[in-house]
């Protein structure tokens, strides 16, 4: 049985539907005065845009690649979980679709480690048990700046080890994988010493998310393909930029340790979400979701306006946060989600169903 491009198409529009009203409920939540559509609407924020569109995106790619039908579940409970939150945010129906979502995404990697026993799946492993973690959490009412360190490992640990796997084409020494494992070793110790002391525990992430950011610069394929014109070049770009806002992730994380709201908490979660993770997606979508869709996407130079806006806007926000100028997080937020929306739309202009869906074919295997 093979799950159809329309399905996926289907999945996928959840995961756009959940960041779409994550980022309006995110800009609810930095005083932007919009319609609420529902009085908790922005205690959903995090997330819808976390669990509800990069869960449901990442899980649809792990389903794409395995060509299984029964792991297209996990996106498609993190897929109806975010519609749930919007529907009630305060319920407990939309945790328990993203914990059993959680479930899912292990039980892919167990299958993937069965298939491919290596040091990166393991990894990537360990990042879908953060995520089930912090959604476990978020089920039984912790706060979420409680569950902020696991949903960050869980995408922190998926996209390291994901480079890590493309790595392996450079023959990485030994020295090489040993510092990746010390650096990952650190990050997941902070993460899980998080439970027990939460202040030393988010001292001890932003060490490894340091060491992560300064590995990636070092060693990831990155730096070679800079110098490459055309897509190449773009996602370069957009991968370098992104670790350099995980790296002012882990150096605020370090610095201000287990500070819980205000500025500088804003400040060390969106380096992380926008900056880190939200780079990542720009940098990769013009090769996941062609794979994903079963489509050809055409690459042009105005794929780098969004990528501009996204990270000038967040120097913007960075410099409100940590001079804690009100205006200044107000509209770097508001940039930052305007980056977002013209990334999405520019992506579904420039993508075209691919020749074979044009002849009424079926999926290729990725």
């Amino acid at each position: 049985m093979v799950v159809s491009p329309r399905a996926r198409l289907f999945l996928l529009a959840l995961g756009g539907l959940a960041l779409i009203t994550g980022l309006w409920g995110g800009l609810i939540r930095i005083g932007w005065d919009l319609p609420t559509l529902r009085p908790t609407f922005s205690i959903a924020h995090g997330p819808l845009v976390v669990s509800g569109f990069l869960g449901t995106v990442i899980g649809l790619e792990r389903a794409v690649a395995l060509q299984r039908p029964w792991t297209y579940l996990p996106p498609l409970f993190s897929g109806f979980g975010a519609i749930v939150l919007l529907l009630s945010p305060s319920g407990e129906a939309g945790p328990v679709l993203m914990v059993l979502s959680g479930l899912g995404m292990v039980a892919v990697f167990v299958v993937i480690m069965r298939i491919r026993p290596t040091i990166f799946a393991l990894i990537m492993g360990l990042g879908a048990v953060a995520w089930l973690v912090g959604s476990a959490l978020w089920l039984i009412d912790r706060p979420l700046y409680r569950v902020a360190p696991w949903w960050g490992g869980f995408l922190v640990l998926t996209i390291a080890a994901e480079r890590l796997e493309l790595g392996t084409l450079l023959r990485l020494s030994r020295v090489a994988r040993g510092a990746f494992m010390v650096a990952a070793g650190v990050f997941i110790l902070g993460m899980v010493g998080s439970l027990a002391n939460f202040d030393f525990g988010m001292r001890l992430l932003g060490v490894g998310m340091v060491g992560l950011s300064s590995w990636l610069v070092n060693y990831d394929m990155a730096r070679r393909t800079l110098k490459h014109p055309g897509l190449p070049h773009f996602i370069a770009i957009a991968l370098l930029l992104g670790y350099f806002w995980l790296g002012l992730s882990g150096i605020l994380a370090g610095l201000f340790g287990g500070i819980i709201v205000g500025p500088r908490y804003d400040a060390i979660l969106h380096a992380l979400f926008l900056g880190f993770v939200i780079s990542m997606i720009f940098g990769h979508a013009p090769i996941i979701f062609p794979t994903v869709l079963n489509r050809t996407m055409s690459f042009n130079l105005s794929f780098y306006v969004p990528l501009i806006i996204l990270h000038l806007s967040l120097v913007l926000r960075m410099a409100g946060d940590l001079l804690e100028s009100a205006s200044g997080r107000q509209w770097g937020g508001l940039l930052n989600v305007l980056a977002i929306i013209l990334f999405m739309v520019n992506t579904m202009r420039v993508i075209r169903p691919s020749a074979e869906v044009q002849r009424g074919g079926g999926v290729s295997k990725p």
